[in-house]
């Protein structure tokens, strides 16, 4: 594994690499470069260093001034010096960067992956596009380390055979702090980084995801330093990768930690996933820096209904798109099995409890084996000990011991937990079960929600490791008995078979962006009933494998009121992480709409308001935006505004967003045209998230104390939302003071609202002040760990509109490619 630059990806030292790998390295030769000019009256001074080679009067090559992550799998941690005599370059700039100051020649036995890179160095350098590469002022001298490939023969040495290729020589550079102005450079030849070919119109999604061929996951997995042994494949482009990862990287530093959030959202959405991205191609690919994406896995109900897919879009996409979209890994139906499995258990012990005797019960639950022994399986010594049973033979219990382990007796009424399926279907929000003549009259109503709303994506969602897992399954609440004490799975038994199910779906799955940037792909709770927030082990497995200078990015659901608090004060208390830099994304569109512009209706053509320029509309509605910036910068870290831009967006309109977004105390606000170009469209993003980490020094700050009640923690909420008080309804008042009672109100608090609010009314744009929010009743994910009190009415079982996005959706049955995703 990648430990820091002075490793290469197993952890042996780069000089130990070389050596495994056939280096042989020279006397190190200083050469001194001015810029403009070389030591050597124009000629290459490669002449003197190997005797043979001769380049002639022209500067030949020239360095890039960054860092690079991406020769770790040659056993370097530096950039490229490119060029040769025998490589169709285009004409050299004219003068060389400041920042070099000597080259180290090195020699390397001839092989077949020599060959091979000097092959993809060679295509590189002749098809590839140029562009603009900045150093940075503040870089370290680390940062200016760099290599230099070229084909020719080595001179005569001891030992060393005239036809031995020297393929490539390590410059050590000195920083400067006075750069050149940015140069035009060619693009490094890389196993995973590729360039688009953009278009404009933007094609469709799915066209766009269908014209690049994905590259082997196991390519992906080793630009990060993976061994095959770290990860499990899925197909060809998709791998899931091992917990065991953080156990062996536990001494590497964290790279820089991003979080993703955006403006109060219109309904057709702002572009937050796609900024992600964007974001991440324009680091790895354009930026060089070591970058992870960590996205959450979307639900096919969206994706065959209403919403599309989630894999950004444009040319920022997680590819291949239908994978992404549709079943992935198996992760959702992981978790509605799971799910469905415990809805099970409840309904069956009711059933059974109802029909026996506390002897016959226990009987059954506590079998005698053919030697007439009995036994309690291990699950239910949790149940004793919860009960303040220490007994561990089933033979010793009293009859009252009995009763009490054998009989949850469950209140039906109170029951919680509702089956699931990972399809919209309005039609099972609302069911009655048991009516079939076996069950004899055990007839309930009950109802299903879509699989990512079930409590078991939030616990994944939310662990740290396998063991904390199996903890958190056993320990949700499906209701109450009759006597008012909580049910959990492992009351039912079935907390470890809970967890089975669930083995495989604890570890991330990796992808691939457009550009051939890595994705970590895990989790996808809904952003409402629970965090909206991809996994705890993707992130931490993400910035172990970046290590000290790398970037991890992730996303945060819905708006940054919602999305961006939870992030903080669920996400990252249970994770123990801090973010260095919080994006806020916002759109022209939604800024006019929440500076009074008419309503928008997904589905439906944009107002002229949304497409002509309206300056004035834009500074109305950049009051929202400034009330994010506030909340978010509260939390003691740097924020970066993206504004992401739509082709009817004018100059003068994103410039009164840049203006708002420095008055309201945004470390920066940057125009991005990811969508249309990819990563390219999004270097300056990189550039300011890259200067917003490294100038971050506060400590994050949460909203409120866990010590704090239930109520204190929710007025704190509303509060940053802009509200002037709390009212609670007695269901409310009910519950609040069911869970202080049971020993739950140190748990933090998810609020399920409204995402095109700060406020209950959807209506209520820009930044609504003195509105006093209504809790209508408060409920809990004691398993995943947090209570969530229900502003309003939320749904958790989407329907399908009049004309859903299945009717674009088909196969190319000679090609088996899918297509109309969106």
């Amino acid at each position: 594994m990648a430990t820091g630059p002075e490793t290469g990806g197993d952890g042996r030292s780069r000089g130990r690499r070389r050596q495994d790998q056939g280096w042989v390295e020279t006397q190190p030769i200083a050469i001194s470069l001015e810029a403009g000019r070389d030591d050597n009256d124009g000629r290459s001074t490669g002449e003197e260093a190997c005797g043979s080679i001769s380049h002639g009067p022209a500067i030949w090559g020239w360095a890039l001034a960054t860092k690079s992550k991406r020769s770790r799998n040659f056993g370097f941690a530096h950039l490229h010096y490119w060029g040769s005599c025998d490589m169709d370059l285009p004409a050299p700039p004219t003068y060389y960067p400041k920042t070099l100051s000597s080259i180290i020649f090195c020699r390397h036995r001839p092989d077949a992956r020599a060959a091979r890179r000097l092959g993809a160095i060679n295509n590189c350098a002749s098809q590839r596009p140029f562009r603009p590469i900045v150093s940075s002022p503040r870089a370290s001298a680390h940062d200016h380390n760099h290599h230099h490939s070229l084909q020719q023969t080595a001179p005569p040495g001891p030992g060393r055979d005239r036809d031995r290729v020297v393929a490539r020589s390590s410059a050590v550079v000195a920083p400067s702090p006075l750069l050149p102005p940015p140069l035009l450079l060619p693009e490094m030849p890389s196993p995973t980084i590729r360039r688009l070919d953009v278009t404009s119109p933007v094609p469709a999604d799915i066209d766009i995801a269908n014209s690049v061929e994905p590259l082997p996951i196991a390519d992906i997995a080793a630009e990060l330093g993976l061994r095959p042994e770290h990860y499990d494949l899925y197909g060809k482009y998709k791998a899931k990768v091992l917990l065991s990862v953080l156990d062996e990287l536990k001494e590497q530093q964290d790279g820089y930690y991003v979080v993703v959030g955006g403006i109060t959202p219109t309904p057709l959405g702002e572009g937050k996933s796609t900024t992600t991205v964007g974001l991440c191609q324009a680091m790895g690919a354009f930026l060089d820096k070591k970058v992870v994406t960590c996205v959450r896995q979307p639900s096919q109900g969206p994706t065959f209904g209403i919403k599309g897919g989630a894999a950004g879009g444009g040319y920022s996409q997680v590819i291949p798109m239908d994978e992404f979209n549709l079943h992935m890994t198996g992760d959702i139906h992981a978790i509605t099995a799971a799910n469905n499995l415990l809805a099970a258990a409840i309904d069956t012990r009711i059933f059974h409890e109802a029909s026996q005797s506390d002897k016959a019960l226990f009987n059954r639950l506590c079998p005698a084996n053919k030697e007439g022994k009995r036994r309690f399986a291990d699950v239910m010594l949790r149940r004793l000990a919860k009960l303040g049973i220490s007994k561990t033979d089933p033979n010793e219990l009293t009859p009252d011991e009995v009763r009490r382990f054998a009989r949850l007796d469950i209140e039906p009424e109170s029951i919680t937990w509702r089956r699931v399926m990972d399809v919209n279907d309005r039609f099972l929000r609302k069911i009655t079960i048991g009516q079939g003549p076996d069950e004899k009259g055990m007839v309930r109503e009950t109802g299903f929600d879509i699989s990512v709303a079930s409590e078991i994506m939030a616990v994944l969602a939310l662990t740290t490791s396998l063991a904390d897992m199996r903890e958190r399954l056993g320990r949700m609440v499906i209701g109450n008995s009759k006597s008012g004490e909580p049910i959990t799975a492992d009351d039912l038994g079935v907390g470890g078979a809970l967890t089975v199910l669930m083995k495989d779906a604890i570890h991330p799955t990796l992808m691939q962006t457009l550009e051939g940037t890595p994705v970590l792909v895990h989790a996808g709770p809904f952003a409402n009933i629970a965090h909206g927030n991809s996994s705890i082990v993707a992130d931490k497995i993400a910035l172990k494998l970046v290590g000290k200078g790398g970037f991890v990015v992730t996303e945060a659901g819905f708006g940054a009121d919602i999305g961006t608090e939870k992030f903080m004060d669920i996400k990252c208390r249970y994770s123990g992480l801090m973010p260095q830099c919080a994006i806020i994304v916002a759109t022209i569109r939604a800024l006019k709409m929440h500076g009074g512009g008419p309503e928008v209706v997904a589905g439906k053509p944009l107002d002229h308001a949304y497409v002509s320029e309206n300056v004035a509309l834009v500074q109305a509605g950049c009051v929202n935006l400034a009330k994010h910036i506030s909340n978010t910068r509260s939390y003691g870290v740097n924020v970066v505004v993206a504004i992401n831009k739509f082709a009817t967006d004018t100059e003068a309109e994103m410039d009164a967003v840049r203006d708002a977004s420095m008055a309201a105390g945004a470390f920066d606000a940057v125009v991005c045209t990811h969508h249309a170009h990819g990563g390219k469209g999004a270097v300056d993003l990189g550039m300011a998230v890259q200067r917003a980490c490294e100038s971050q020094a506060e400590p994050l700050k949460f909203l409120y104390p866990l010590e704090s009640s239930i109520k204190e923690k929710i007025e704190s909420i509303a509060t940053f939302y802009g509200a002037s008080g709390v009212e609670y309804s007695e269901q409310a008042e009910k519950q609040i003071e069911m869970y202080t009672k049971q020993g739950f109100s140190n748990l933090p608090i998810c609020m399920a609202k409204t995402q095109y609010s700060f406020s209950h009314v959807p209506s209520m744009k820009g930044a609504p002040t003195g509105f006093v929010l209504p809790i209508r009743d408060v409920r809990a994910s004691i398993g995943a760990g947090f209570i969530y009190p229900l502003v309003g009415t939320m749904s958790t079982m989407p329907g399908l509109p009049t004309r859903p996005c299945f009717y674009e959706i088909d196969i190319d049955t000679t090609t088996g490619r899918v297509m109309g995703l969106s």
